[in-house]
């Protein structure tokens, strides 16, 4: 048979169903949209990605989650039934929206992205034997939880269910039970997740007005929510975050019981119309912090101003998070490494032979990703990195085939939207493909659906703002480009420098080759190994009448990609979309003497 081919695995099943729906449907059909929307995209779907689940699908009114651990989906299921709870408090019993869920450990087919299996069916009944707001688990989950998790348990006896032949040992979870926070302090160590994983703590109300307690929380909750948009950071979810409100707490020790590495703290301070907000990043692993800044704003509009710092926090320590975790695949050992400590120290090898211009550190990062692939073929990081390692190999002429290398990277970026189509990277390096094939509008389609799906992402906002110059789009470009070094001045010094070599192409596009010039000192200084940056600038200089600085150029280019001017000036590389503005860096570069 067909089904016995699929292949199969153990997994730890969540199914939850909203009771009632039916009722509420017909009571209010756009109200009950509207609020189990909010739910999901402000608790639900958090506390799944914080706990390393993954939504299977959504079946009407019940879900289908997925999990790699018993511990995880118990966890996950009390953290959602709780903070339904609270969310509840100021609803009518007309509009209040309760789950109903079941928990199974069992054996499941793989179809795709779908199980099905004996092992789901169990968790869709255990459902139906639940309470409002409650949760039934299977003996399998009880005895693999065992005292990981210190709630409190319910024997049901043995449960005769539909369509399942012996019937299920079942207990019910006391969602309520003093007991459920896990298990104490001073015992809790949770693993760190094979991703960059951090908590944000709740910002301190320094005001001395309990008033302004909305706000400080108001911020921390849009900073969570942020930065869950990133799917390459593991964030604690909101509800275990608040855990700690009001509390003298030792980021050490928090990071060691929610099992993350990093932690965000802060503080918000409230004088008359103004507010001073000071925000932290640590890294509590190693003991040190990486990111410190403080936001002093005239409250004219409180949202306004709540919208501003939160993008300006998020944007900021995003790229701080990435670059530690950088640096440490630059440390990590060589043997006996995990897919994702692989995938960091590919990454490390990508950005090294960027900046070096050195084509070894490409290579080595590309098998690098490879072999954390072959240990997980989902690994995100790996397929992002590997895609981007064989665009710079293009863009740089370090293959005898650039247009078999672009193919790899076109290969590579589909099969990371396909891993994971909410990842803002994915359509980020697809886009930098359809670019360097000529198809101009679907890449910036491609950096349109990168920005929606993460607007504080500072990364592709400096690489769209790249693409658009190139493609003609001066005006937007500059507008992204300062955006990105807003949001995030002290980024890697590579993205930073994307930034001001999209104001360079927008101003080189526009004629004003002294404003070009200028920023592409500063691209330069950020990336002196960059092709695009030195042909522009050798064709900036010889519009200007500076032959020394286009023969230094031109120098300093030939040394490390001596095949990237004769690729311009014959036709093999076209890097603006309209002909005029090719034509402009053309000329620039025999105007400057450039052999082809």
């Amino acid at each position: 048979m067909e089904s016995e081919r699929l292949p199969r695995k153990l997994a730890a099943i969540l199914y939850a169903d909203v009771v009632g729906y039916s009722r509420l449907m017909g009571a209010d059909e756009s109200g009950t949209l509207a609020r189990l929307k909010a739910h999901r995209k402000e608790l639900i779907d958090p506390s799944i990605a914080s706990h390393r689940g993954r939504m299977v699908k959504l079946m009407g009114d019940g879900a289908l989650i997925e999990f790699a651990s018993v511990v995880d989906a118990l966890a996950c299921a009390v953290d959602i039934q709780r903070g339904m709870v609270e969310r509840n408090q100021n609803e009518s019993s007309a509009q209040r929206i309760e789950f109903r869920m079941g928990i199974n450990l069992g054996d499941v087919m793989i179809e795709g992205d779908d199980i099905y299996g004996d092992g789901v069916n169990v968790a869709a009944r255990l459902e139906g034997l639940a309470d409002p707001g409650g949760i039934c688990i299977s003996e399998s989950v009880r005895s693999a939880v065992g005292n990981k998790l210190s709630f409190d348990y319910e024997f049901m006896g043995e449960q005769q269910v539909k369509n399942i032949a012996e019937p299920i040992r079942t207990y019910r979870v006391a969602v309520d039970s003093s007991k459920a926070q896990a298990t104490s302090s001073e015992t809790v160590s949770l693993e760190l997740p094979d991703k960059p994983s951090i908590a944000v703590l709740p910002f301190t109300n320094m005001s001395g007005d309990p008033e302004q307690e909305y706000f400080s929380d108001g911020v921390t909750e849009d900073i969570i929510t942020s930065l869950s948009n990133f799917s390459g950071l593991f964030v604690i979810a909101r509800n275990s975050s608040f855990s700690y409100k009001g509390e003298a707490v030792d980021v050490k020790q928090v990071a060691r019981e929610l099992g993350v590495r990093y932690v965000l703290e802060g503080s918000i301070q409230r004088a008359g119309n103004r507010i001073r907000i000071n925000a932290q990043l640590i890294d509590a692993v190693g003991g040190h912090h990486l990111w410190a800044e403080r936001y002093d704003r005239d409250l004219e509009d409180i949202f306004e101003v709540q919208d501003e710092i939160t993008r300006n926090i998020v944007g900021s320590i995003a790229p701080q998070i990435e670059l530690a975790e950088v640096e440490r695949g630059r440390r990590l050992p060589s043997a006996n490494l995990t897919a994702y400590e692989l995938s960091l120290k590919a990454q490390a090898l990508f950005y090294d032979g960027a900046r070096s211009g050195n084509p070894k550190f490409l290579e080595e990062a590309i098998v690098a990703a490879q072999a954390a692939l072959d240990i997980d073929p989902r690994s995100t990081h790996a397929l992002w990195t590997q895609a981007f390692a064989y665009v710079y190999q293009y863009l740089y002429r370090w293959s005898p085939d650039p247009a078999a290398v672009l193919a790899r990277s076109w290969d590579v970026s589909e099969r990371l939207i396909q891993v994971d189509s909410l990842n803002p990277k994915a359509y980020m390096s697809r886009a930098v493909v359809h670019q360097f094939r000529g198809d101009f509008d679907a890449a910036i389609a491609d950096y349109r659906r990168a920005f929606t799906l993460n607007p504080n992402f500072a990364m592709n906002l400096v690489v769209m703002a790249w693409g658009e110059s190139l493609a003609g789009l001066t005006k937007e470009a500059r507008e992204h480009a300062e955006l990105g070094l807003r949001l995030s001045p002290r980024d890697m010094e590579m993205w930073l420098g994307e930034a001001y070599l999209a104001l360079l192409q927008a101003s080189f596009a526009e004629g004003d080759f002294e404003e070009a010039k200028r920023f592409g000192v500063l691209a330069i200084q950020m990336g002196p190994k960059a092709p695009i940056r030195r042909a522009l600038m050798i064709a900036c200089c010889a519009y200007t009448g500076d032959s020394q600085g286009a023969v230094r150029h031109a120098q300093e280019l030939n040394a490390f990609a001596p095949d990237f001017i004769p690729s311009v000036l014959s036709g093999a590389m076209t890097l603006y979309k309209m002909p005029e503005h090719n034509a402009l860096l053309v000329d620039g570069l025999r105007k400057a003497g450039l052999p082809e």
